[in-house]
């Protein structure tokens, strides 16, 4: 599956702010139809979001949509027009709120159909964004429910919303949480779905950061979602793509010690021996399959040959 580091949201009814992201570094760029979206805009920013779909050069890209929630007027809509008329640039759907793995199943036979009518080549996936109590304690149905399913994503700010947690920050998104909690406070949730995401092949994407000009904050919430196994984190702001491209990369050093570690376990495996040392240390299939990983995604973002 491509990268998916940084995925940058834009609003779906500002269309100046579609072409700027397709210049950006963002690994994906998701047009917004949901929050970001005031009521009155939400039929002119679907067709603003199919326009730029169609129009737009995104320089190889992924581009997906979030549609607004299935639950509203709006979400059938969002997902019957952009994937009929635009399907073709469409490299995921993203479902917001998703509480059941019905969200999923009803996705995947529309799109089915869709695809079938408009004689489509690609396959549009879904992302499934996990906000409430009730979505994380059906995580494991909701993984599992259809093979177009690519990530889940983790929504903070309507999962705090959704347990009673308190709101500590303006936005709502990650910041000012070691002021109220001593380590991280959503270590237990953001686990669960990285679990239930690579328990299903599927990858795991964290929440935004909401203050855009505190980039030490930004890093450090980078670093822990990657440290809890993340593949990516969301950005509101162009500001945000550097750092989280970088935390989410292997550094020269990460790329150095997997190669050390893939050529000696290699080594080992020839002499018949199922454990291996590197400066020192014992080495044994679980680490050749971490220095695997790593070095395949160094691969994937052509930072090695």
């Amino acid at each position: 599956m491509r990268p998916r580091r940084t995925v940058l949201s834009v609003p779906g009814h500002v269309e100046k702010m579609h072409h700027k992201a397709a210049r950006s570094q963002a690994d994906v760029v998701m047009l917004d139809l949901e929050d970001s979206v005031p009521l009155n805009e939400k039929e002119n920013a679907r067709k603003l979001a199919v326009r730029s779909l169609l129009s737009i050069d995104w320089q190889g890209k992924s581009v997906t949509t979030r549609i607004n929630g299935l639950e509203t007027p709006f979400g059938y809509r969002d997902l019957l027009s952009v994937a009929e008329e635009a399907g073709r640039q469409l490299d995921a759907i993203v479902i917001p709120k998703v509480d059941h793995s019905g969200d999923v199943h009803f996705a995947d036979r529309l799109l089915s159909g869709i695809e079938l009518n408009k004689r489509f080549a690609n396959r549009i996936g879904i992302e499934a964004i996990i906000e409430s109590a009730v979505g994380l304690e059906r995580i494991s149905e909701i993984a599992g429910a259809g093979r177009r399913l690519k990530a889940l994503v983790f929504g903070v700010a309507d999962f705090s919303a959704s347990i009673g947690a308190r709101l500590v920050s303006i936005s709502g998104h990650g910041e000012k949480e070691e002021a109220l909690y001593p380590g991280h406070r959503w270590h237990f949730t953001l686990s669960r779905i990285v679990m239930a995401a690579k328990a299903h092949g599927l990858m795991a994407i964290d929440a935004p950061y909401g203050n855009f000009r505190d980039p030490d904050g930004l890093r450090r919430s980078a670093v822990m979602a990657c440290a809890l196994g993340c593949d990516g984190k969301w950005a509101i702001h162009p500001d945000q793509i550097d750092t989280i491209n970088e935390v989410f990369s292997p550094s020269a050093e990460d790329i150095e010690r997997a190669r050390k570690v893939l050529a000696a376990y290699d080594e080992a495996e020839a002499q018949g021996r199922g454990v291996a040392s590197v400066d020192g240390r014992m080495i044994d299939a679980a680490t050749m399959r971490l220095a695997k990983i790593l070095y395949e995604q160094a691969r994937h973002l052509n930072l090695v040959k």
